[in-house]
């Protein structure tokens, strides 16, 4: 295990100044994105994940305080996304809060952080992957999620700026159907008032924001991405805010639309609340056209969390915490291909066996673990008061939420990140004893 100075020489900026062209561990990524196609790889992730995955988890935890779960878990997400722009625009290589862990913290935290990320987004891949078959299949899911896994994997090889032109025509079809979805529901006879409409309490409250916090962190694929970002230390801090912004609205007005024709109780008793709800609101011919816009959310979601995971996965071999040979860059497209591969492996192994629900509490426990280091490294960076609250406020926010979720949730979580604190030591030790 390398020190501080180590490792920012074998990774990040620094590393793959002497990489050959053929891709070797190390490998330089090419910095193609701009800040239009850096917001359309977040809203990808969050847009997909948030309104077809998470809502109606959500509204069972929340009962009538949906909307306040929402408010919350927003205000966290801001602070989230306000630290980590801040750390990308001073460290703008692939990695993310791995990165930032490990510059301002030091090489433990830096290396929880990507374990996290990596376990809890794998997690969310799979959420994803099963959303697709849900959607296209139902009790077909598990195979549709693993053919859409490969598929996604394939199309990543193509080199992120194809991944990227992609997540635009998926976002844009997407944002689409929400907004035929909000004006139907909106100006149905059936509408009503989407306030109260049942019971709820601080600790559901809390639980609802923990799984709506699952959609807001899509923003963390940009990231991620930051060795692929044109003038990072501009696009991140401008793309980050913006994509946030419009996911927000956008979550609003869908849940807005979907409680005023189906109420709470119909919401958390639903499995596919937006077709169901332009049903109520005498639609139903129009459902399809829901469930392809649910299919092509999910696929957009997916595609942009495997391009996040693979660069979290890239940063870590970089330093060898993982197998160096997942560090190769390939010499014509200029993606970690490897890593893509051996992330894309894992997450079709879980789409054919793991659960919905299950895997969106899991993923929450880890990310929202990986986002309170990012505010705490946040914290170092000093500035302004503003600049020294918002990781206070974030770092507290990402921990109670975290503590609300689902205890099956809370236990998983707690044991992965406590087995990779164990692999950690373990390999310390050994280097030591070397």
């Amino acid at each position: 295990m390398t020190n501080d100075a180590g490792a920012d020489a074998g990774s990040g900026a620094g590393a793959g100044a002497g990489a050959d062209e053929g891709g070797a561990a190390g490998g330089r990524l090419e910095r193609r994105l701009g800040v239009t196609d850096a917001v359309v790889v977040g809203l990808g992730a969050m847009v997909g994940a948030g309104i077809f995955a998470a809502l109606a988890p959500a509204a069972r935890a929340a009962g009538g305080a949906l909307l306040g779960a929402l408010g919350v878990a927003a205000v966290v997400a801001y602070c989230n996304a306000r630290s980590s722009a801040r750390l990308a625009a001073r460290y703008p290589s692939s990695g993310g809060t791995y990165v930032y862990g490990r510059e301002r913290l030091g090489p433990f935290w830096g290396y929880l952080a990507g374990w996290g990320f990596v376990i809890g987004k794998t997690a969310s891949c799979a959420a994803m992957a099963l959303t697709v078959g849900a959607y296209l299949w139902p009790g077909r899911e598990h195979v549709v999620a693993v053919a859409a896994v490969v598929a996604v994997t394939a199309a990543g090889y193509g080199g992120v700026r194809k991944s990227a032109r992609i997540a635009r025509v998926i976002v844009a079809a997407v944002l689409a159907v929400l907004a035929g979805v909000v004006a139907l529901c909106l100006t149905s006879g059936a509408a009503g008032s989407p306030w109260g409409g049942g019971a709820w309490g601080v600790r559901g409250l809390l639980e609802g924001a923990g799984l709506l916090f699952f959609a807001f962190a899509g923003y963390a694929r940009i990231t991620t991405l930051g060795e692929e970002v044109r003038d990072p230390e501009r696009t991140i801090p401008r793309a980050v805010p913006v994509a946030l912004g419009i996911a927000l609205s956008v979550y609003a007005a869908v849940t807005v639309a979907v409680l005023s024709v189906l109420g709470t109780d119909g919401l958390a008793a639903s499995a596919a609340p937006l077709s169901d709800a332009v049903r109520a609101a005498g639609w139903g011919g129009l459902a399809p056209v829901v469930r392809a816009g649910a299919v092509l959310a999910a696929v957009g979601a997916l595609l942009a969390l495997v391009l996040g995971v693979s660069r979290t996965v890239l940063a870590m071999a970089r330093d060898g915490h993982l197998p160096r040979a997942l560090a190769a860059v390939h010499p014509r497209h200029r993606v970690p291909h490897r890593a893509e591969a051996a992330v894309g492996a894992v997450v079709a192994v879980l789409a054919g066996c793991v659960d919905l629900r299950g895997a969106i509490g899991f993923s929450s426990f880890g990310v929202l673990a990986y986002y309170a280091i990012a505010n705490a490294a946040a914290w170092t960076l000093g500035g302004r008061v503003l600049d020294r609250a918002v990781p206070v406020v974030g770092l507290a926010g990402c921990v109670v939420l975290a503590c609300a979720l689902p205890p099956a949730s809370v236990v998983a979580g707690a044991g992965v990140l406590g087995l990779g604190a164990l692999l950690y030591g373990v390999r310390r030790a050994g280097s030591r004893t070397r």
